[in-house]
C-alpha cells in the first residue's frame, strides 16, 4: 500500500475521509495479504464480496432505503481510489455498485428495486452487465442478442464476451434485442443466473492484466427469463439504447478517475525507488535527466487530476454532459498509460517483473484505453459538439 500526493480534491470532505479509512483498512485486511492467491486463481472469493457488504463498500451511493450507503458518487470515487492505492488488479466493484446498480435505481420500478438492490448493497447477489458480443464492441447498435416473447416469459439467445464479473455474478443486465433493428430495438433485460436453464458461462479468458478480474464469455440458449424482468418493466422495453447512453457518462468518469488515481501512485513509487536505488555510488534521483522526467511526470498527472475533479463536481451538481464525460476518459486513460510507461522506466529490468507493482499497473493500464468505449470513440463523441 502506497501513499498518494498531498493534493486534496476539492470535492473531499470530512465524511469522505471517513470512507477513505474505512476502505483503506478493508482492502488492507482482505485484498491485500490474498492478492497473490486470487491472482493465481483469476478472481476474488465469492465470500469477499460479502464481506465487502458487510463493510458497507458495496453500493454505498445507492439510497438506504434500498439498502445501499446513501452516499453520492463522490464516495464511489473515494472507494475506487483506494483500489488503486492498493494496487488492486481486479476486484470489479465498480461495474457492481457504480455501474449496475445504478442502471437497476435509475431505470427500475420499484419493485425491481426493492428485489435487486438490497441483495447487491449485502453481497448476496454480484452485478454484472453483458453489452458487449463477440461482433460488436463500441456500436451497439450492432449487438445481436435476441429475446423474443413467448407468453409471460423472454426466451433469450446470444453470446456476450469480455464480461467482468461474469464468474460471480448472481444478476445479470443484458442488452439484448426486443425489437427491429438500430438502437430502437434494444431492451436491458435482467436475469438471476442461480440454477438458470439455458445460461452458461463460457471460459474465464486470459488477460494481458487485472490478473484476478474474472472476465468471462456468456451464453444464452433458449433462456426463459420472465418478461417482467425488462429494466423498467412494460415501459422500459425497446428503452435500452437510451438508458445506456444515459448512463455511460458516470460509467466513463469513474473509468478515467481510476486511470488518474493510478498514475498518480505510479509517480509515487517511481519517487521512492529512485531515491533508494544508486548508480555511479549515488541515489539516480540525482541524476537531473531522472529528476526531469518525474518532476514531469507528476505535473501532467495533476494535470490530469484536476480535469477529472472538475468532472466530478459538475456530476454531483447533476451537470456533466456526455462530450465532458468522455474527456475525462479519454484523457485520464491516456495519462495513465503513458504515465506509468515512463515510470516503470525508472526501475529498469525489475519493472518488467510481475513481483513489482509498477510492472503489473503497466499490464492491467492498458485496457482503460478500450473498455467503456474506446478512446477514438471519445474523440469522436467530442467532435460531435464541435
Amino acid at each position: 500500500m502506497f501513499e498518494p500526493t498531498p493534493y486534496r480534491s476539492p470535492w473531499m470532505s470530512d465524511d469522505l475521509d471517513d470512507v477513505r479509512t474505512l476502505a483503506r483498512t478493508f482492502l488492507e485486511r482482505e485484498l491485500v495479504p490474498h492478492a497473490d492467491r486470487f491472482t493465481t486463481q483469476g478472481a476474488v472469493d465469492r465470500e469477499f464480496w460479502n464481506k465487502a457488504g458487510d463493510a458497507g463498500l458495496l453500493c454505498i451511493s445507492i439510497p438506504e432505503e434500498y439498502g445501499g450507503g446513501g452516499g453520492t458518487f463522490a464516495h464511489e470515487a473515494v472507494v475506487a481510489e483506494e483500489q488503486a492505492r492498493a494496487i488492486d488488479d481486479g476486484w470489479a466493484n465498480q461495474v457492481h455498485s457504480t455501474i449496475v446498480a445504478h442502471y437497476v435505481l435509475a431505470y427500475g420500478t420499484e419493485e425491481q428495486k426493492q428485489r435487486w438492490l438490497p441483495k447487491m448493497a449485502s453481497g448476496e447477489m454480484v452485478g454484472a452487465i453483458a453489452m458487449t458480443e463477440p461482433g460488436a464492441g463500441s456500436d451497439l447498435q450492432s449487438l445481436r442478442t435476441t429475446a423474443r416473447r413467448d407468453g409471460d416469459d423472454l426466451v433469450i439467445n446470444g453470446a456476450k464476451t469480455f464480461i467482468s464479473n461474469g464468474l460471480h455474478c448472481d444478476l445479470l443486465i443484458i442488452v439484448t434485442r426486443t425489437g427491429g433493428e438500430g438502437g430502437q430495438g434494444l431492451s436491458l433485460v435482467v436475469a438471476e443466473t442461480a440454477d438458470l436453464p439455458g445460461f452458461s458461462r463460457g471460459r474465464k479468458l486470459d488477460k494481458v492484466g487485472l490478473r484476478y478480474q474474472d472476465t468471462m464469455e456468456l451464453f444464452f440458449e433458449d433462456m426463459r427469463v420472465p418478461a417482467a424482468n425488462i429494466l423498467g418493466g412494460e415501459a422500459g422495453e425497446g428503452q435500452g439504447f437510451i438508458q445506456l447512453m444515459q448512463q455511460l457518462g458516470q460509467e466513463r468518469l469513474i473509468i478515467g478517475l481510476t486511470g488518474v488515481a493510478t498514475a498518480e501512485i505510479a509517480v509515487e513509487l517511481a519517487i521512492a525507488y529512485a531515491k533508494e536505488r544508486e548508480a555511479f555510488g549515488r541515489p539516480i534521483l540525482k541524476f537531473q535527466n531522472l529528476r526531469f522526467e518525474l518532476a514531469e511526470c507528476r505535473t501532467e498527472t495533476l494535470a490530469a487530476r484536476t480535469l477529472v475533479d472538475h468532472c466530478i463536481g459538475l456530476h454531483l451538481q447533476g451537470k456533466l454532459d456526455p462530450a465532458t464525460a468522455s474527456m475525462a476518459k479519454y484523457y485520464g486513460t491516456d495519462v495513465q498509460c503513458d504515465i506509468i510507461d515512463r515510470c516503470l522506466q525508472v526501475f529498469g529490468g525489475y519493472g518488467f517483473m510481475t513481483e513489482y507493482p509498477i510492472g503489473r499497473m503497466y499490464a492491467s493500464a492498458r485496457v482503460q484505453k478500450i473498455y467503456g468505449g474506446t478512446n477514438e470513440i471519445m474523440k469522436e463523441l467530442i467532435s460531435r459538439t464541435l
